[in-house]
């Protein structure tokens, strides 16, 4: 026999061969296939069952956010109510202390007025005797009469302070005190201690213990 009809011989049988590992390899799938199918109790592919499972998971999951949406609503609507109330409530009370410091504004006004108004009341007559005294005075002839008018005036002024609550501030020969006393001036005087005042420019007067105006002072300094 030659050795080209060996080797087509060679090449038929390898052909032979592959045909046939072919089909026992297919025939095993096939089996395989076959096995997976009635495991799964049923003779359908899987492929079929996973497409035909799928919708019913779907739907599932429909229904849970279904469920937990309208859960999510109600607390989303709890809060907007809670929110809405503590604004409604914040507001009532800024208009209620708008209301609160317009009144006491009034109020304050009010009386500042009825005190100014008392304290005016008691100035009128010391002012109607002022003009008297200066009607008498275009007219006088002895200034005696004269003296004695305006000195009365002054104890009636005196006489409404005092009534009003309002007193004068010791200061002469008194010890310097800054809380009531202002130095404007500084002197010397061997008789004297140091700090002592010997004069006073301008009384001071001060009203339910509140100075009203420092008395103006010279202090001793003999240093």
């Amino acid at each position: 026999m030659s050795e080209d009809l060996l080797r087509d011989k060679l090449e038929q049988a390898e052909a032979a061969a592959k045909v046939q590992n072919s089909q026992e390899t297919g025939g095993r799938d096939e089996a395989a296939a076959d096995g997976q199918a009635e495991e799964h109790g049923t003779g359908e592919p899987v492929a079929e069952k996973t497409a035909e499972a799928q919708p019913e998971t779907v739907q599932a999951e429909d229904k849970a956010e279904e469920t937990e949406t309208p859960k999510a609503g109600a607390v989303r609507d709890s809060k907007d109510e809670k929110i809405e109330e503590l604004q409604n409530r914040i507001l009532r009370l800024q208009a209620d202390f708008d209301n609160f410091r317009r009144r006491n504004n009034a109020e304050r006004e009010q009386l500042a007025t009825f005190v100014t108004a008392d304290v005016v009341g008691k100035f009128l007559s010391v002012l109607d005797n002022l003009e008297r005294a200066e009607a008498a005075a275009s007219k006088a002839t002895e200034m005696d009469s004269l003296l004695q008018g305006m000195q009365n005036i002054q104890r009636q002024f005196t006489k409404t302070l005092t009534e009003l609550g309002v007193k004068e501030i010791p200061a002469q020969d008194q010890k310097f005190d800054p809380k009531v006393h202002e130095a404007v001036m500084r002197g010397q005087n061997p008789d004297l201690e140091d700090d002592t005042i010997d004069a006073v420019f301008e009384k001071g007067y001060e009203l339910n213990q509140k100075v009203i105006r420092h008395s103006k002072v010279r202090v001793i300094n003999n240093g």
